[in-house]
């Protein structure tokens, strides 16, 4: 049931592989943390004992890693069938699957994107998601981080999405850009791309 095999940020699968994590992790907490309690409890015959304290300040670490587990369980990944629709016509694009992207307000839930020279193209197949919404948060995220004047585009229909795929791709190929080039040239410390900043403001 549960695969250890890592799945890093962007890549396909990443949201039920934290799902996994999240779970395993909350589990393991909440357990360690009943069993100090349980144990002072045991040995002292009284809940008012140093294991106690041990067993409410771990509390901390099983609290928070059951929002984490909250927030992962309502979130939505790409589904298998829009992955392979996806990869069908991609070509060369860089594409990120299994956003969660989080702000003050609400969560975001995005399949795919993809930049590509001032256009930043993204597929949702959450009902709920407020679309405007989501572009200005983004819009927002990326002029503060330098980055304006960029066109970006949520999709809901997964058939438009590939098609503008398709367009991005020909002008990929037209200037020969080579978007995994540019991730590979990204030095820290200096800005961030704008692929890597839709990373950045995802769980």
């Amino acid at each position: 049931m549960f695969s250890f095999n890592k799945i890093n940020k962007g890549d396909y699968g990443y949201i039920p592989y934290r799902k996994k994590i999240a779970m395993l992790r909350t589990a393991f907490c909440l357990v360690i943390t009943i069993g100090i309690y349980l144990t002072g409890f045991v040995m002292y015959r009284s809940p008012k004992s140093a294991f106690s304290i041990f067993a409410a300040l771990g509390c901390l670490p099983t609290g928070w890693s059951g929002v984490n587990l909250v927030m992962f369980l309502k979130a939505k990944a790409c589904r298998e069938e829009d992955h392979r629709k996806i990869e069908t016509c991609r070509g060369n694009l860089l594409i990120h699957y299994d956003h969660v992207i989080t702000s003050y307000e609400k969560n975001y839930y995005l399949s795919a994107s993809t930049v590509l020279d001032k256009n930043i193209c993204c597929y949702t197949w959450d009902d709920d998601l407020d679309v405007s919404d989501c572009e200005k948060h983004i819009k927002k995220m990326m002029a503060s981080n330098g980055y304006s004047n960029y066109s970006i585009k949520i999709f809901t229909d997964i058939d438009k999405f590939c098609d503008r795929l398709v367009q991005l791709e020909k002008l990929r190929s037209d200037k020969n850009i080579d978007p995994q080039a540019i991730e590979d040239a990204w030095i820290p410390g200096t800005v961030q791309t704008p692929a890597s900043i839709l990373l950045s403001i995802s769980l």
